[in-house]
C-alpha cells in the first residue's frame, strides 16, 4: 500500500515538473494552469463609461489571498492608479478610488503572482487595455528589457509590445525606435510582429553600460493615432551572452511541410536538457487560432525536438516557440523567445509516406569512412559535404571537388564548436530515415524485380528482395498532377543505374524529387550519364559514374560516397 502510494506521489511530481501546473483531479484532469478568460472593459474597448469597475475573469477559482494591489494593477500612462480589490467565485475586481478621466487610454495588468486554489501561478503576466473616450490611444505597454533591469545579455534583442495594433510604416529604424549608451546610437535593425518592435544591434552590446531605449511619437496605430509622448525607459547590461537558436527545420516561413514534419531547434552551444521540456519550452501552436499542438519533446547534442503526437493538418500555418525557459549549462537562458513559422503541404500526400530526413537533409553528400572526388571539377550545389565517424584527411579531391553555398563538415573538426555533435545527430537522423523507409508498409509495397528502366511508375512503396537495376530506357515517376506524392524504393540489396541511352530517372505529372527515396540494402551505384532524381539512403556506399548528375542527396550510412569525374549534385526541389 505505501510503495503504491509512493508511485502515485512520484508520478504526480513528475507531472508536474514537466507540465508547470499541478492537476485539479489526478484521476480525470489532464492538468489546468490558470488563465484569464475575460475582461471587463475588454480589450481595446472604447468608450468605457467613467464609473467603470474593471474586473478579470478566470478559467479557474483563484486563491484570493493572491489577488491583491500586488497582482492586480489599473495604470493611466505607467501610473498606477488608486482603487480597491475584491474577488468573488472567479473574477476579481477594481474599483477606482475616483471616476477615470475622459478621453484617456488605461492599462490593466494581472500578473503571475495571482495563483489558484492548489499554487499554481499565472504563467505569464496578462495585460490589456481600454479607452474612456473614442478612440483607443497607443501607449507601450511592456517592454524588454524591463525598466531598470540589470545584469542584461550582451546580445539582447530590444522589445516594445503596444496596447493596439501599429502601423509598421510608422515603426522606423532611428526614428521611432532609438537605443543609446549615453549619447551614443546604437546601430541595428527595426521589425515589427503582432502588436511588438524589435530593435536588434548589429554588434553585441558592451558589458556593464547603461543602455536608453526610445519609442518616439513617430509611431502610430493602424488608425494613424500617434503616441502622445515618447516612451523612454533604462536598462544595464552584465557581462553574458545568451544562448540562442542558430537553426531550425522547418525553417522561418517555409511552405510545403510534410504533414509528418517532426520540429526541430538547434542552438549554438550545449544547453541544459533539463529545461528543454514538453509545453513549456518548445511550443508549436497553430497560427490562427492559436491552439496547441500536442507532442513530446526531447534534446540531444545540441538540437531540441518536437514530435508531433499525430500527423499535422493539411494546408494550416504553424507557429513553433522556444521560450525563455532553455538554459544553457551555465543557467544562461535565451535572450529572447525564439518563434518561427510555417505552413504544410496544400493537399494530402499521395503514395507512400513521406520519409523525414530532419538535420540530414542539410547534406549532399554524408558518408561513414571516406568522401572522393576522383577527377574533373565535381560540384555540390546548396548542400553540404560530411563525414562522420571519419576524419577530415578522408576526405580528397577537394579541389578540383567543389561546394557551391555550403560546407564540408568532419568529426575531428575542432572549428565552428559542436561540428562533431552535429554530425553524429545527422547520422542518426539518417538511421532513423533509412530504418523508416526500410519499413514502411502503407500503402502495400508492390513487388518489383530486375531492370525497372522503360517503365512509369505511380507515386506509392516498391520492394524488391534482391538488387534493382534502371537500364533499358528510363524510368518515369509519374505524379498524377500531385507535388506531394511521393515514391519509397525499398531495396534489399545493390542498386544500379547503367548510364548511356537509358538509365535516367525521369519526373512527370507535378513530381518532385524530394519526395524521391531509395532506400538501399548495400550499396548504390549511379551509372556515367545518369540524370538521377531523388535521395539515395544506402546502408554501405554510393558510387557516381562519369558526368551523372544528380538532383537529390547521396547519403552512405557506413560506407563511402565516391564521385569518379565531373559529377553534380544538387538540391532537390
Amino acid at each position: 500500500m505505501k510503495i503504491k502510494k509512493l508511485i502515485t506521489v512520484m508520478t504526480l511530481f513528475i507531472i508536474v515538473l514537466f507540465s508547470g501546473c499541478a492537476k485539479d483531479d489526478f484521476q480525470e484532469t489532464k492538468g489546468i494552469c490558470p488563465e484569464v478568460s475575460a475582461t471587463s472593459p475588454s480589450n481595446g474597448e472604447t468608450s468605457v463609461p467613467l464609473n467603470k469597475v474593471i474586473s478579470v475573469t478566470f478559467n479557474k477559482e483563484m486563491n484570493p489571498a493572491t489577488i491583491t494591489q500586488t497582482s492586480f494593477t489599473v495604470s493611466l500612462g505607467t501610473t498606477p492608479i488608486a482603487g480597491t480589490i475584491s474577488y468573488s467565485g472567479k473574477t476579481a475586481f477594481f474599483t477606482p478610488t475616483s471616476n477615470l478621466e475622459a478621453n484617456k487610454t488605461y492599462v490593466g495588468k494581472m500578473t503571475t503572482f495571482a495563483k489558484d486554489l492548489k499554487g499554481n501561478a499565472l504563467q505569464t503576466d496578462y495585460i490589456w487595455s481600454f479607452s474612456t473616450g473614442l478612440t483607443l490611444i497607443p501607449i507601450v505597454i511592456d517592454t524588454d528589457p524591463a525598466p531598470n533591469a540589470t545584469g542584461v545579455v550582451l546580445n539582447k534583442v530590444v522589445r516594445a509590445t503596444f496596447n493596439t495594433n501599429m502601423d509598421p510604416l510608422s515603426i522606423t529604424t532611428g526614428t521611432t525606435f532609438t537605443l543609446k549608451a549615453g549619447t551614443v546610437a546604437v546601430a541595428g535593425v527595426v521589425s515589427y510582429s503582432g502588436t511588438s518592435a524589435f530593435l536588434t544591434p548589429n554588434v553585441p552590446l558592451t558589458a556593464n553600460t547603461v543602455y536608453t531605449a526610445t519609442i518616439t511619437t513617430a509611431a502610430k496605430n493602424v488608425a494613424g493615432v500617434a503616441l502622445q509622448n515618447n516612451y523612454v525607459w533604462n536598462f544595464t547590461t552584465g557581462t553574458l551572452s545568451a544562448p540562442f537558436v542558430s537553426s531550425t527545420n522547418p525553417f522561418n516561413t517555409e511552405t510545403g511541410v510534410q504533414q509528418n514534419k517532426i520540429i526541430t531547434a538547434t542552438f549554438n552551444m550545449p544547453m541544459d536538457g533539463l529545461t528543454i521540456t514538453t509545453g513549456s519550452t518548445f511550443t508549436l501552436k497553430t497560427t490562427t487560432t492559436n491552439v496547441a499542438v500536442a507532442g513530446n519533446v526531447t534534446y540531444s547534442g545540441s538540437t531540441a525536438t518536437f514530435t508531433p503526437a499525430a500527423n499535422l493538418a493539411v494546408n494550416t500555418n504553424y507557429t513553433a516557440t522556444i521560450t525563455t525557459a532553455a538554459k544553457n549549462l551555465a543557467g544562461v537562458p535565451l535572450a529572447n523567445n525564439y518563434v518561427w513559422t510555417f505552413s504544410t503541404i496544400t493537399s494530402i500526400t499521395t503514395g507512400g509516406p513521406f520519409v523525414e530526413l530532419n538535420s540530414v537533409a542539410r547534406f549532399g553528400i554524408i558518408a561513414g569512412v571516406g568522401v572522393s572526388n576522383q577527377a574533373g571539377f565535381s560540384e555540390i550545389r546548396n548542400l553540404d559535404v560530411g563525414i562522420s565517424p571519419g576524419v577530415r584527411s578522408s576526405i580528397v579531391g577537394f579541389p578540383p571537388a567543389i561546394v557551391v553555398n555550403g560546407a564540408i563538415y568532419a568529426s575531428d573538426d575542432v572549428a565552428p564548436p559542436g561540428v562533431a555533435a552535429m554530425l553524429i545527430q545527422a547520422k542518426q537522423d539518417l538511421t532513423n530515415a533509412y530504418l523508416f523507409a526500410e519499413g514502411a508498409t502503407s500503402p502495400a509495397p508492390v513487388s518489383v524485380s530486375g531492370d525497372q528502366g522503360g517503365l512509369t511508375l505511380a507515386p506509392g512503396i516498391y520492394k524488391t528482395t534482391s538488387t534493382l537495376l534502371i537500364q533499358n530506357g528510363n524510368l518515369t515517376l509519374d505524379a498524377q498532377g500531385n507535388p506531394n506524392a511521393v515514391w519509397i524504393f525499398q531495396i534489399a540489396a545493390g542498386f544500379t543505374t547503367v548510364g548511356g541511352a537509358g538509365g535516367s530517372v525521369i519526373l512527370s505529372g507535378g513530381a518532385l524529387a524530394k519526395n524521391v527515396f531509395w532506400q538501399v540494402g548495400s550499396s548504390a551505384t549511379i551509372g556515367g550519364n545518369t540524370a538521377f532524381k531523388g535521395n539515395v539512403l544506402a546502408l554501405t556506399s554510393i558510387t557516381m559514374g562519369s558526368n551523372a548528375i544528380a538532383e537529390g542527396r547521396m547519403l552512405a550510412r557506413n560506407g563511402s560516397v565516391v564521385m569518379t569525374s565531373t559529377n553534380i549534385i544538387y538540391k532537390p526541389l
